[in-house]
């Protein structure tokens, strides 16, 4: 049996072992799951605020000595113990926290839910995890399927809660609801924060639609000496019934079956969050059905039926063609349509979430573009975080000064405009928070491309304040002198976008066009080493990410954008690609730093903190390597941009999965990096699906692979696919009109041609077509 099964619509776990900490995500407009394979969960909801309905043993923030608490290493979990009463056996599924074998064990994620198979003995038990499309709320439906052999069984779903307030804590059962329900007061300590928390869901539940024999709600008597692991309580022929009055609540119900051959038993459950008991009843009464789960599995597929994608491609590499068919898209719709599920996301990483949504909601990316411009400052400038709603405010990252975030508009833009035609949006008249001044989509993206322009020191080169693009890089410029390398070839790049855009709308771009050559001639003078760009000039006058650094002597994201930007002609591409090839390259993907640091630059800042190929300091930093990935197809270097990119996604084969450690079902924020410091642990995924990789990713396989790039007249086909490839089909979604591709190499071919019979075809430009019809397109290429 194969390790991992990898199909269109499901990626299948078959060992609960070998990756432990392989997990899916399930999401909706007010909630997010991320579901371990073997039982672990971490969720928040929106009330707007993120918020936990199960907790760590132990509050996340500084809190007074609490010696009543028990504190465990606990995770919060969805543990469902299965007890045999003839043998005793006692097992727990998924797995956690038992952690018994079973016969078979296979952990199921698909677009629409998470699911379990275990087998053992002739007893079949099927999981399933799914949500609504409009609630926050878990759906849990879990069949126990007998074999040949008569069985006595125990079933207990048993949720820790997690330690709720240092206030107040309890939970109880309610007959009338049939459910558990925990209880809590949101800690505070300032009067002001009382009235803000008084409508906050400071209760969770666990509705059973059955009646349970017995229950517990306190976790430590129910631990007992076993812990989780084997816990006290299931000795037992019952639960002690016990309520929890100020100490970690627990729900735990207890279930007797006995059943006879070839008898099968179903069990639903919801466990989620509320605000009182008349929520909870609502929510019993929407969902706690056989009707009410099939009606919220019709719906979710409908939901995510909506972030289906702009491609579909059919080539040899099955897995690849699975991931980019249905996972990625996936990926790039969750980042569109719930914004990471915070109430104010990075300036930078909304408009990039919303630059790969283009390709899947592009209406959704013309909202983001406008909400982004209306919180435009006076003087021009972005935000460090955009405002969701009325009340919102701006949260730890975004408290902190950067000097990025007008440069993503462009890009947005290019992407956006490119891709729908809709040069209207332009003339959209955007009225900003802080002045009430109404100016146009252009006018404002001008106005922040000027303060862009004038955010320069004496060199040309950009101010960098507290960070750019890379948050912990945060004492670079503290002082008001530093400066940022990337932000500086950035800008050019950004500029250049942006010069092209108003060209193609009939306005004049000289002044742009001016400063370009201003920022690429500051970039060249002052940050060029030779082989490649350095990335920063520190308070001091230090010129960093050079060669006579001993760690940090190189970083990617500058060479990426001057590469995107044209400022590298053929002699330094080469240099900067073969620098990157030497330097950055791994197996795993091309890391973001190196050589890693390893202590504390006070110059730099605290990326140089963080332990040695890990997030910023010199890991496989996904969002990074799509740039660069990018700006490869940018360059005409397909082959290495689809090597980086095949080397970015896990597997095929068995020893990737388990070097990496998670499923391939999506694009971590990173791999574990220092490759040649720390060899041994290199590779390894963080396992967090929130990253701008998505976007980019999704973005260089449609416009750099595959070459279907919009532009204002129609669709520009100029694919570059690898070497290796003979051929290619793709079907592609643009405008209403659907692109039925061929896409063929041959040895005897000089240029790129297109043909298509029922449309205008100019070169590599197809226009002329309608919205609603289907196209035949034949495209014929030099083989590389």
């Amino acid at each position: 049996m194969s390790l991992i099964d990898f199909e269109a619509r499901l990626c299948r776990l078959n060992s609960p072992t070998a990756l432990p900490l392989a997990a899916g995500y399930l999401w909706n407009k007010r909630m997010m799951i991320h579901m371990n394979a073997r039982g672990y969960a971490t969720a928040q909801f929106m009330q707007p605020e993120p918020s936990k309905y199960a907790r760590a043993q132990i509050l996340e923030q500084k809190h007074f000595m609490l010696p009543e608490q028990g504190t465990y290493a606990h995770h919060p979990g969805r543990f469902f113990y299965l007890k045999d009463r003839d043998s005793g056996d006692l097992r727990s599924a998924p797995y956690e926290p038992v952690r018994s074998a079973w016969d078979r064990f296979a952990f199921e994620a698909k677009p629409e839910s998470i699911g379990w198979v275990l087998e053992q003995n002739g007893l079949r038990l099927e999981l399933e995890l799914s949500l609504p499309v409009d609630e926050a709320v878990e759906l849990w439906e879990l069949r126990l399927i007998n074999g040949e052999a008569p069985r006595r069984l125990s079933l207990y779903p048993a949720f820790p809660l997690g330690l709720m307030s240092w206030m107040s804590q309890s939970a109880a059962y309610d007959p009338g609801l049939n459910a558990i329900v925990g209880d809590c007061v949101t800690p505070y300590q300032k009067v002001a924060d009382y009235f803000k928390n008084k409508d906050l869901k400071d209760k969770v539940f666990l509705l059973s639609e059955q009646t349970p024999v017995a229950f517990e709600t306190r976790q430590r008597p129910f631990e007992g000496e076993g812990g989780l692991h084997h816990p006290d309580a299931l000795i037992a022929d019952r639960l002690a019934n016990g309520i929890s009055r100020y100490e970690n609540p627990i729900a735990a119900l207890q279930f007797d079956h006995d059943l006879s051959p070839g008898e099968t038993v179903t069990h639903r459950f919801l466990f989620g969050p509320a605000f009182d008991h008349a929520e909870i009843q609502r929510v019993k009464d929407t969902w706690l059905s056989a009707e009410g789960f099939e009606r919220a599995r019709t719906e979710y597929a409908a939901y995510m039926a909506q972030g289906r994608g702009s491609i579909n491609i059919d080539f040899g590499d099955n897995h690849l063609t699975y991931f980019v068919n249905t996972w990625l898209p996936r990926q790039v719709y969750y980042h569109g349509d719930t914004n990471r599920l915070t109430t104010d996301p990075q300036t930078r990483n909304f408009l990039q979430d919303a630059l790969g949504n283009v390709y899947v909601r592009p209406e959704s990316s013309r909202a983001t573009l406008l909400k982004a411009l209306s919180q435009q400052h006076a003087n021009g400038s972005m935000p460090d975080g955009i405002t969701l709603y009325d009340g919102a405010e701006l949260k730890y990252i975004n408290q902190v000064p950067h000097t990025d975030h007008c440069v993503w508009l462009p890009m947005l833009l290019e992407a956006y405009l490119d891709e729908t035609g809709d040069y209207a949006v332009l003339d959209e008249t955007v009225t900003d928070q802080e002045t009430g001044q109404s100016k146009t989509v252009r006018d404002r993206v001008s106005w922040a491309m000027q303060w862009l322009i004038e955010k320069v020191d004496q060199r040309g080169l950009s101010f960098i304040e507290q960070g750019d693009w890379n948050d912990p890089m945060n004492m670079v410029g503290w002082k008001g002198k530093g400066v940022s390398g990337w932000l500086t070839i950035a800008t050019a790049y950004g500029l250049k976008l942006w010069a092209q855009i108003l060209t193609r709308d009939g306005r004049d771009p000289t002044l742009f066009e001016a400063a370009i050559e201003q920022f690429r001639d500051a970039a060249n003078t002052h940050l060029w080493d030779g082989d490649w760009y350095g990335r920063g000039i520190t308070d001091d006058g230090v010129i960093f990410g050079v060669k006579a650094d001993g760690e940090g002597r190189i970083y990617l994201n500058p060479q990426s954008f001057a590469l995107m930007a044209g400022l590298a002609g053929n002699g330094k591409k080469t240099l900067m690609i073969k620098a990157i090839e030497e330097q950055l390259e791994t197996p795993y993907g091309v890391e973001m730093i190196a050589p890693a640091y390893t202590h504390m630059r006070e110059d730099v800042g605290r990326l140089t903190q963080k332990f040695p190929g890990v997030a910023e300091n010199g890991s496989v930093y996904n969002h990074a390597a799509a740039f660069y990935i990018y700006s490869l197809y940018q360059v005409g270097e397909g082959d290495k941009a689809f090597e980086l990119l095949r080397k970015m996604l896990v597997g095929p084969d068995e020893a990737d999965y388990l070097r990496r450690g998670q499923m391939p079902v999506f694009v971590p924020n990173y791999y574990r990096g220092a490759h040649r410091q720390f060899p041994d642990a290199s590779g390894r995924s963080s396992h967090l699906f929130n990253t701008g990789t998505a976007s980019w990713i999704y973005r260089s396989v449609i416009e750099g692979l595959f070459g279907l790039k919009g532009c204002r007249e129609g669709l520009r086909i100029s694919p570059q696919l690898p070497s290796q490839w003979p051929q290619a089909r793709i079907t592609r979604c643009f405008r209403g009109a659907v692109f039925d591709i061929d896409i063929r190499s041959h040895d005897t071919a000089a240029k790129t041609t297109v043909t298509c019979p029922t449309a205008t075809v100019d070169g590599d430009l197809v226009s002329g077509f309608e919205a609603g019809k289907t196209y035949k397109i034949e495209v014929v290429t030099p083989r590389r």
